[in-house]
């Protein structure tokens, strides 16, 4: 079966790929930022592997990686995990830019860079998940967006020089969807939250899973989801 490596499997649309994933039987190893977030996935998806590193400290995962047992195979890296804090230019703080710019945009360069060669062997698909924020920003959400246009960017770069290999690269889009991030995005915005308003995680994730399965013949290089209600 498939072999899926996965970040932000524990939550939102993560969840929802994860559990998508391990219903029809494919392979996961699911990366926990410690070792009881590690437990914690190999609970509630039974015969997943986990890999530890914590997206918060990409300049470690090196680190963490040469102390655990590394995939030997890999149909797809599945960059779901990502961080939200919003704010006007003028109040931003470096550490809140570098929060979000570590987690969302350097990590998984990071994590791109030390699987590469297994993804290469594989002929793997890369997906990384966006967000309407790396097409257009908008006020007080400029450390976010930054972080989603600089993925837009790794994306773009890695599909073209990894086309020759056989790796395949997708960004999807979404636009807001009913998670936990986009409850706390309500709360900073001082709106009320109604996730019936928004793209249920489900939605997204069927998205996901179509690119994942294309045949080889084919790619999806960007796709866009937006809130059909």
């Amino acid at each position: 079966m498939p072999t899926h490596l996965i970040t932000g499997a524990g939550a939102g649309i993560g969840a929802a790929v994860a559990g998508r994933l391990h219903a029809r039987g494919d392979d996961l190893i699911l990366l926990a930022r410690d070792a009881a977030r590690a437990r914690q996935l190999v609970e509630r998806y039974p015969g997943a592997r986990t890999l530890v590193g914590d997206l918060a400290d990409p300049d470690r995962l090196s680190w963490a990686f040469d102390k655990q047992a590394m995939p030997e195979r890999l149909d797809s890296l599945l960059h779901i995990a990502g961080i939200v804090d919003l704010g006007p230019v003028g109040e931003l703080r470096p550490k809140t830019w570098h929060q979000q710019l570590n987690v969302n945009l350097i990590a998984p360069a990071e994590v791109t860079r030390l699987l590469l060669p297994t993804l290469r062997a594989s002929k793997a698909t890369v997906v990384f998940v966006n967000s309407g924020a790396g097409l257009n920003a908008h006020a007080d959400w400029s450390a976010y967006a930054a972080s989603k246009h600089g993925l837009k960017a790794l994306a773009d770069a890695l599909r073209a020089e990894e086309r020759a290999n056989g790796v395949r690269v997708t960004s999807v889009y979404p636009g807001r969807t009913a998670t936990a991030m986009q409850a706390k995005v309500h709360s900073q915005e001082g709106k009320e939250y109604d996730p019936s308003a928004w793209i249920d995680p489900e939605s997204v994730a069927t998205t996901i899973l179509m690119a994942l399965d294309l045949p080889r013949d084919a790619e999806v290089n960007d796709l866009t989801v937006r809130p059909g209600r």
